[in-house]
């Protein structure tokens, strides 16, 4: 759809998809305000989607790692170091957490980050590989850790 609102049901099967890199090039992971967006696709071509990786200036430790679909639509979203989230039911949720595309809502919810997806999250690299795991890019981007 072309608004960027999904169902549940086409949601789920973009998140589930196999996502691979569109080229070999070679990323480095953002400098303190910086973003880095790389292009990804599904292996057969027909979706496509992107990775973004984006630095607060300011906050060192705030860093959002995002899975989008059809250019717009976040399907995953991972908010580090930053300020907590209030769902539209009211309830607060602390950082880090994980926002999940929900039917209606969009990107407008949130829980806490799961653990047993990310390992350590002190760690800003190692938290994006845990990442592209949980967003099941089965071929990640190169992507060079860079200086922290």
């Amino acid at each position: 759809m072309a608004d960027g609102n999904l169902s549940q049901s086409e949601a789920d099967d973009l998140i589930a998809m196999e996502k691979v890199r569109v080229n070999d090039s070679d990323n480095s992971y953002p400098v303190p305000g910086g973003k880095l967006i790389v292009p990804l696709t599904s292996r057969d071509g027909r979706e496509g989607f992107y990775l973004d990786v984006s630095r607060s200036q300011i906050n060192l430790a705030k860093v959002t790692h995002q899975n989008r679909a059809r250019q717009i639509v976040v399907l995953m979203r991972l908010d580090i170091g930053g300020a907590p989230h209030r769902n539209p039911d009211g309830e607060e949720i602390p950082c880090p957490h994980l926002h999940i595309y929900r039917e209606g809502f969009g990107d407008k919810w949130a829980v806490l980050a799961p653990e047993a997806h990310y390992s350590n999250l002190d760690d800003l690299y190692r938290t994006l590989e845990d990442f592209m795991r949980h967003c099941n890019i089965v071929e990640p981007p190169k992507i060079q850790p860079g200086l922290f």
